[in-house]
């Protein structure tokens, strides 16, 4: 298959990429910054917001467009909403050449347009479209409608995937965000001081070796046809508190932790445990990494490529 994917120098989007390329698949890479992870992946750089009419700087036609280009970090965005519009406008860009080129796409989305779960719901046709709790949020529930949008109205084969905190190889990119676990692991390590948002938030760790296995399996049964026009949570199944996660890192640096705890941010989501059955029934996914056996593999790969000390 020949596979193109936007945000290929991203922690999702490289993983993803690799693996694709391992098994012989072609893959091809857009991205506005270069890959600092690795050569293997061609790839161009690009500011898809400033490709109009679905015209992409790419050659040949492909079987699947996997979307992962977007701007992440919830509170982030809530501090700069305009990055949380542009996620949009990337995504209509994308929708556009698939539109052009009747090519199925592959959206990223995520967990966060369930909103704060009080009430335990993470079955896929439960998301609340009418209240996103901050403008992250919003701009995954707006990609989601409009390639629901586009599958009715220019019968676009889609399949979209709501992932819920991925993190391993390839997610300690200071000069693009550092995500939670990476940032604890740095400072557990160094000894300095960490504040956790929200000592009783409960999430759902998604080593990335699942999540890239799930989206395989969904690219192939989408490419074929076997499914179509389905959301579908990608996540491993399981909650932990962001106490256990601190713990856990403690435990294998052999460190005693230096931390604060704070309420949880405004726009976060404080507690999401997803409904993985629809995944399992439909394409076959299986996780196999719980955070206990991810933590350890997070922490020996950045000793491995110099990140860690």
């Amino acid at each position: 298959m020949r596979i193109l994917i936007t945000g290929s120098s991203g922690q999702i989007g490289t993983n993803l990429g690799l693996k694709l390329l391992e098994r012989g698949d072609e893959v091809f890479g857009l991205d506005r910054r270069p890959n600092t992870w690795t050569q293997r992946l061609p790839s161009a750089v690009v500011n898809l917001a400033e490709c109009r009419d679905g015209d992409l700087p790419v050659a040949g036609a492909f079987d699947a467009v996997v979307h992962l280009a977007a701007h992440a970090k919830v509170f982030e965005l809530v501090e700069q909403p305009e990055r949380a519009l542009e996620n949009v406008t990337l995504t209509f860009r994308v929708l556009e050449y698939c539109r052009r080129f009747s090519t199925p796409i592959i959206f990223g989305s995520s967990r966060e347009v369930y909103g704060d779960i009080q009430r335990h719901v993470t079955d896929e046709s439960q998301a609340d479209f009418v209240v996103a709790e901050s403008p992250y949020s919003a701009s995954k529930i707006s990609g989601e409608a409009f390639i629901y949008s586009y599958a009715e109205c220019y019968n676009l084969p889609y399949l979209v995937f709501r992932f819920s905190n991925v993190y391993g190889r390839y997610d300690c990119d200071l000069d693009r965000m550092e995500r939670v676990i990476p940032l604890f692991i740095r400072r557990i390590a160094d000894g300095t001081p960490i504040v956790v948002f929200g000592r009783e938030k409960v999430l759902d760790f998604t080593y990335v070796d699942d999540c890239t296995a799930g989206m395989i399996q969904g690219i192939d049964a989408l490419v074929a046809r076997r499914v179509n026009r389905q959301t579908v949570n990608l996540a491993y199944g399981q909650g932990s508190t962001l106490v256990d996660l601190v713990n856990l890192i403690a435990l294998v640096l052999q460190k005693e932790p230096n931390v604060r705890y704070e309420p949880a941010r405004q726009g976060e989501v404080t507690r999401y445990v997803a409904d993985i059955s629809k995944a399992r029934n439909m394409l076959g996914y299986e996780p196999h990494m719980p955070l206990t056996g991810g933590i350890p593999r997070s922490i020996r790969w950045q000793r491995e490529v110099g990140v860690l000390k």
